[in-house]
């Protein structure tokens, strides 16, 4: 049995930065490791200007606001841990922002937290904690890291509680980036760690979760997209190239979507294929959306050792999709997903997770 590398570290009052979005996971994070003697610094990111996000949307129910921030700021003083307000909007739009709207001009969806987490807690937090002495990073993702007795590998497992796993979209840690985070939570439920938020006295232990992108007012991706970019029209076309309407800009449009269209027909049509070099939106029936065979690039493994030959793997090719069954070629940095069963709207630039058991192998962004 591969034990918990929490269960690894004796504290003896090492210094761990707790990201915090005012949430009741990050909160519990940091509650657990002020109770097991860590020395806790909270940290709240400001990732974007709410004025500017307002102004561009005229909504202002969005989450990561200045409530959330003095949530976070009065558990820790609950906790009796420094709190920081740290600016990181530069970075957020230069990473975060910036890859969303580049990606739906290529006719590709993205997946914003990826890239947050990829580049704003687990690069630039984990840069600044070094500066505060700190030996660790945590957050409330619902994953959990161990640490292999015989090899001294990280292993990036699922979180306990299925429902809330977010593993998923942390398949781009290595080595040594898991050997500087914690994930407190991810050895409970959700329903445990609300309970252990109750028991703490902690104001956020009822506050429900946010649902949403944090800049995307109301989940309106499109509406954010009109104040960054100009669309250009094109045609929608079948899958033999005929002409059977036109669209507004292929970045309003998605693999898998049927509503939106405009077009009618006996049989119920669905986006297919986005063709950014044409601008063509292209569509056809339900079968046409089934795929086996997913190419995946920009491909890491979280051992650093790509797998040789083809390795049966479960595998995820979006966030909510349960795992399927696969077969897994790696060539360098890309590789070939074999799907045991034919998966619907296989989405190019989402994620393609591939696991072993609870264990995180590595992933890619679907080509």
């Amino acid at each position: 049995m591969i034990p918990s590398k929490q269960d690894n570290i004796t504290p003896s009052r090492q210094r761990v930065v707790v990201a915090m979005s005012g949430g009741v996971d990050s909160s519990v994070a940091a509650c657990l490791l002020h109770q097991q003697g860590y020395d806790v610094i909270g940290v709240t990111m400001r990732l974007w200007s709410e004025d500017t996000v307002n102004a561009a949307t005229g909504n202002h129910q969005v989450c990561c606001s200045i409530e959330d921030v003095e949530d976070a700021r009065r558990v820790c003083q609950l906790l009796d841990i420094p709190h920081y307000f740290m600016d990181f909007q530069r970075e957020f739009s230069d990473h975060v922002m910036d890859y969303f709207v580049s990606e739906y001009e290529r006719g590709r969806t993205p997946h914003p937290c990826i890239a947050c987490n990829d580049k704003m807690k687990f690069d630039f937090l984990l840069q600044r904690a070094k500066f505060m002495d700190a030996a660790y990073v945590a957050t409330g993702h619902y994953a959990r890291i161990s640490q292999d007795t015989a090899d001294g590998r990280y292993r990036l497992l699922a979180g306990i509680d299925g429902s809330k796993d977010q593993s998923y979209v942390l398949f781009n840690l290595g080595q040594e980036t898991l050997a500087n985070l914690l994930f407190p939570v991810g050895e409970y439920t959700k329903t445990e760690i609300r309970s252990i938020a109750q028991e703490a006295g902690l104001p956020v232990a009822n506050k429900p979760d946010s649902q949403e992108i944090c800049f995307i007012p109301q989940g309106d991706y499109r509406e954010f997209l009109r104040t960054r970019l100009t669309p250009q029209p094109g045609d929608i076309v079948n899958a033999s190239g005929d002409v059977l309407g036109s669209h507004k800009g292929i970045e309003y449009y998605t693999v898998g979507q049927r509503r939106g269209l405009g077009l009618t027909g006996a049989d119920p049509l669905f986006v297919i294929k986005l063709d950014a070099a044409e601008r063509q939106v292209v569509v056809g029936t339900e079968a046409e959306l089934l795929q086996r065979e997913v190419r995946v690039g920009g491909v890491r493994f979280v051992g650093g050792v790509a797998p040789e030959g083809s390795l049966p793997v479960t595998a995820k090719i979006r966030y909510n999709a349960p795992a399927v069954s696969a077969c897994l070629e790696a060539y360098g940095n890309e590789a070939v997903l074999r799907l045991d069963t034919p998966q619907r709207a296989v989405t190019p630039g989402q994620a393609a997770v591939f696991y072993d058991g609870d264990e995180v192998l590595g992933g890619g962004f679907i080509q």
